[in-house]
């Protein structure tokens, strides 16, 4: 079997985004989730980072973990079609009128088979407060 001695690249930048609107604790991928990527290439895609900004504008954000998932293209509702990639924490934010809101980023830099997804949900949220959740990547 000969190797693939060639680079690729992805063909089709992809830059999509979702909302994460309510928290979640589950640790495996089901309940609500926000899904801002899916590989929809012939040969999959690419995720290169996931940017993190709370969208709240009068209050405060509670502390919360922010976890990242791959889906497997099935349902989330079962447990076996998500992998938890990755944890971090978001610390508070408090919305302002004077000053910038703190911006999250979280290089990826993963592969992902075609029809694969990215799922990510948001541990707590306080009252009207939520995260936009942006990817940046591709379809190879």
């Amino acid at each position: 079997m000969t190797a693939n001695t060639a680079p690729i690249f992805t063909k089709t930048p992809i830059n999509t985004w979702d909302t994460i609107a309510a928290a979640n604790t589950a640790l495996d991928g089901t309940g609500t989730v926000a899904i801002p990527f899916t590989a929809d290439g012939t040969n999959g895609g690419y995720v290169q980072s996931i940017f993190v900004k709370s969208n709240t504008t009068t209050a405060t954000s509670a502390a919360t973990v922010f976890r990242i998932f791959v889906n497997n293209g099935s349902t989330n509702a079962t447990p076996a079609n998500n992998s938890l990639f990755r944890e971090y924490t978001l610390t508070t934010v408090t919305a302002t009128a004077t000053a910038a809101t703190l911006n999250f980023e979280f290089p990826l830099n993963i592969q992902l088979a075609a029809g694969y997804r990215i799922l990510c949900t948001a541990g707590t949220l306080a009252g009207s407060t939520g995260y936009n959740v942006t990817c940046l990547g591709g379809n190879y």
